[in-house]
């Protein structure tokens, strides 16, 4: 039973938070930069292509989508959503 317990606590649910790692394409301006205390937001920048925003930080799956939703409105390409880690 001990085993079962630990799975169920490992679990990530909807109400459970995580760190995500997003990258959207092209700089984002500094407005970003203070959106959120938890997200940090940072811009790779590489010569020879257009730049990348980073956007890391811990959410739950309704701050997620609502993220994801703002970006979708400003009209922000996504490159990737990863999930880094949840909390157990």
């Amino acid at each position: 039973m001990g085993e079962l317990m630990k799975m169920n606590k490992q679990k990530l649910t909807l109400d459970r938070t995580a760190t995500y790692r997003i990258k959207v394409m092209g700089a984002l301006d500094e407005r970003w930069l203070v959106w959120d205390e938890q997200i940090i937001v940072s811009v790779e920048r590489d010569d020879d292509g257009p730049s990348v925003t980073v956007l890391t930080g811990v959410l739950d799956q309704a701050s997620l989508h609502g993220l994801l939703r703002r970006l979708y409105a400003l009209g922000i390409p996504l490159i990737s959503v990863i999930c880094l880690d949840f909390n157990r």
